[in-house]
């Protein structure tokens, strides 16, 4: 496996559209139900929970760049095999592809759930997931370029749903915000992360940073990416603890669509099926990206076509959807998903950074004693 990609330059695009991408890849299903979650951990503090998060979040992106700096143009896979060499470093992809193909699956799964309790209860789980998959597939088979295009029309095509999120201001209650910083650092922690589900997707950046044009410009976009994602989910926090009275935010379990339903427009009473049913532009970039990242693995790990894998993974998700019947299976992978993203896109990085300086180091201090004087 070739450690630098090259890609053509029909593929490569500016770098200026890595805001949309990080945006894109952390707004998805995780948001609506992410005040809740972060306040059954932090309470009213959550908004500053989800806040630090973000922070946190901006510092694993500046390692992450800083680790793709060390190559011309290499991928998270391409590292693996220069690090660790081709066995452990192919089986170390392999198990990056598992973790991407499970958030392909259950960001699916998750929004047809959520389109089950508020749009049509009897809707049979499998046509809904076939139709988002095919829309995937679709979308993939377009190529990179394609799927940032798909990214840039989801950001500016949902962003009017930020306007919606002010209504409920003139029903909040600004006490329920006070008094600030009452819980203990542990809480804090178990706070942020709790936000890792609806955050997470910024990992994307290891496989689509070979196809950026000003590689050198790509830190100030993906900051920038995610400085917007972090205001919007503590805007939309913020919003919610004031909203609710105490603690009944913590029995609601998709705040946000429940605030939206205070919503009203001429000849549409029920407003929420309107948000409910453009959110599906919303979490199609999170699948997009994953089937792609995913299924390169295909071309560069197994020397199979990209095509091949598409398919193959696409059949697996929806031979998957199969197998969730309850909520309570629901609830449980997603935990688990989500414990597995904290490690691989919030731990996992920043020790793969750190390898990978220390070796060029050792690589560069080698080759300077070598060379003669």
């Amino acid at each position: 496996m070739k450690v630098n990609l090259h890609p053509k330059e029909s593929l490569l695009f500016n770098a200026f559209l890595l805001m949309f991408i990080i945006h894109s890849v952390q707004s998805g299903v995780g948001v609506i139900g992410l005040p809740r979650v972060v306040f059954l951990d932090a309470k009213h503090d959550a908004w500053i929970a989800v806040f630090l998060a973000g922070v946190l979040t901006s510092v694993i992106l500046w390692f992450m760049i800083m680790m793709l700096k060390q190559y011309d143009s290499a991928d998270l896979y391409g590292i693996h095999v220069d690090v660790f060499g081709k066995w452990l470093g192919n089986f170390l992809s392999f198990i990056y592809m598992i973790y991407l193909t499970s958030c392909f699956f259950i960001i699916i799964m998750n929004y047809v759930e959520i389109v089950q309790v508020w749009i049509f209860p009897n809707l049979p789980t499998w046509q809904l997931a076939l139709v988002l998959i095919l829309l995937a597939v679709y979308a993939v088979y377009g190529g990179i370029r394609a799927i940032v295009g798909v990214s840039f029309l989801s950001v500016t095509g949902t962003i009017w749903l930020m306007l919606v999120i002010f209504v409920p201001l003139r029903y909040i209650d600004i006490t329920h915000m006070f008094p600030i910083l009452n819980i203990d650092l542990k809480h804090m922690i178990k706070g942020i992360k709790s936000t890792t589900f609806s955050i997470m997707g910024f990992e994307i950046l290891m496989f689509v940073y070979p196809f950026v044009k000003e590689k050198r410009r790509a830190l100030l976009y993906v900051q920038i990416g995610n400085l917007f994602t972090t205001l919007t989910f503590t805007l939309v926090t913020l919003i919610s603890v004031l909203f609710f009275a105490e603690d009944s935010l913590s029995k609601v379990i998709w705040p946000v669509i429940s605030m939206l339903k205070i919503v009203r427009l001429p000849n549409l009473e029920r407003f929420e099926f309107i948000a409910v049913s453009f959110w599906m532009l919303v979490i199609l970039p999170n699948m997009c990206f994953y089937l792609w990242a995913a299924s390169k693995g295909f071309n560069r790990i197994i020397k199979r076509t990209q095509k091949m894998g598409i398919w193959i993974i696409a059949g697996l998700a929806f031979g998957a959807t199969f197998f969730i019947k309850a909520r309570y299976q629901m609830n449980l992978v997603t935990d688990l998903i989500a414990k597995a993203g904290f490690y691989a896109a919030f731990c996992y990085p920043v020790i793969l950074s750190m390898i990978v300086y220390v070796k060029k180091w050792l690589y560069r201090r080698k080759k300077s004693h070598v060379e003669p004087s």
